[in-house]
């Protein structure tokens, strides 16, 4: 028998070989078909209420994979690393991710790929302090109340070029809507909030005339200090300028501003505020308190808003020296001591008269 006929066709060797590459060709597709069946499977090996994956940066592919496994994310981490390796021109990218429903190792990748990491939303209202913006925080898993506040008193040199003396961050930690991965340092959230502050107050300025702009003794930090005192006074948009007025006017004249609101600020400071302002909080020792200190407070008392901001830089022009609420949501302004004596009075009267309806209506009986 010749050397061609034992390496030929149809010899033992060529049909085992030939068979050999049969059943390997038959496995990969087997193992192919499993792998695609599985990359488009949905599939949540993790308990009600989602799972949150944490990729570290600089986390390596298998161990993602690994990891995306053992969080009950993809079935196979065997199989989700053949993704990877499929897709090996994608970057995944770190960060931490929620996953809340069942998904294909496919949309698993796309989401790492495309960096959606979790966000939390997170909304700071108008006039909110920093020690209400640290709670709201903490609730929410983005950070501790203690890591922002002292991002808030340590971080002034955020502002110092805008604001220089400013005793805290309050009053630039800008009101509006973010979004924050959970679990961030407070410095990044307050550089965060202070970016935005200064994206809005830069807008404000491009409308402010020359001559009115904040300079000298009365700056930036003694307009954020009044816009604060606006946005604690009054929630109604037509009565800003006329508050900010008010206390310009009681400024120019030296006449102490008597702002309740401060004096909460002060207990706050103090950790003495309950909910409740009692006669005697107004004696409080504190630079915060303008019952006892002329002028402003040594800075602001809240985080002000665009439209508190715009007031305090560009106050309504008349001689107002006084305002009360009207016990309909508003307030009433006057010129004098006496008219405004008029108006508490009208006011008491008015509180007086809701207070007997209220317990009237709370006894069953009709009110008089």
């Amino acid at each position: 028998m010749s050397a061609a006929r034992v390496s030929g066709r149809g010899s033992p060797l060529f049909v085992i070989f030939a068979m050999a590459l049969a059943i390997v060709a038959a496995l990969a597709a087997c193992a192919a078909g499993v792998l695609r069946a599985d990359w488009t499977t949905p599939y949540a090996g993790y308990a009600a209420g989602g799972a949150f994956v944490e990729i570290p940066r600089g986390m390596g592919e298998a161990d993602i994979a690994r990891t995306l496994a053992a969080s009950g994310v993809v079935r196979s981490a065997l199989s989700f690393r053949a993704l990877e390796v499929r897709h090996s021109r994608e970057r995944l990218e770190a960060g931490e991710y929620r996953f809340e429903r069942p998904e294909t190792p496919e949309d698993v990748f796309d989401t790492l790929a495309h960096g959606r990491i979790y966000l939390v939303s997170v909304t700071v209202p108008e006039g909110e302090t920093m020690f209400g913006i640290a709670e709201g925080l903490e609730a929410k898993g983005v950070t501790t109340q203690a890591e922002f506040l002292a991002a808030t008193s340590h971080g002034t040199g955020l502002v110092a070029d805008l604001a220089p003396g400013a005793p805290s961050l309050e009053g630039f930690l800008f009101p509006t809507t973010y979004q924050f991965p959970r679990h961030q340092p407070g410095e990044k959230i307050a550089e965060a909030m202070v970016r935005r502050f200064r994206a809005v107050w830069a807008e404000t300025m491009a409308g402010v005339p020359e001559n009115m702009r904040p300079t000298g003794a009365f700056g930036p930090l003694q307009i954020v200090t009044l816009a604060s005192l606006v946005e604690k006074e009054t929630g109604v948009a037509e009565e800003r300028a006329l508050v900010a007025s008010v206390f310009r006017n009681r400024l120019r004249k030296n006449i102490a501003l008597d702002c309740d609101p401060t004096v909460i600020y002060a207990l706050m400071l103090a950790g003495r505020y309950n909910g409740q302002l009692l006669l005697a909080d107004l004696r409080v020792d504190s630079p915060y308190n303008t019952y006892r200190q002329r002028g402003l407070p040594p800075g602001p008392i809240g985080n002000p808003g665009e439209a508190s901001l715009r007031a305090a830089l560009e106050p309504a022009e008349g001689d107002w020296l006084y305002f009360v609420a009207t016990g309909e949501g508003g307030h009433a302004f006057s010129k004098t001591l006496a008219e405004h004596n008029k108006n508490v009075a009208r006011y008491r009267k008015k509180e007086a008269q809701a207070r007997r309806e209220a317990r009237t209506h709370a006894a069953g009986r009709p009110a008089e």
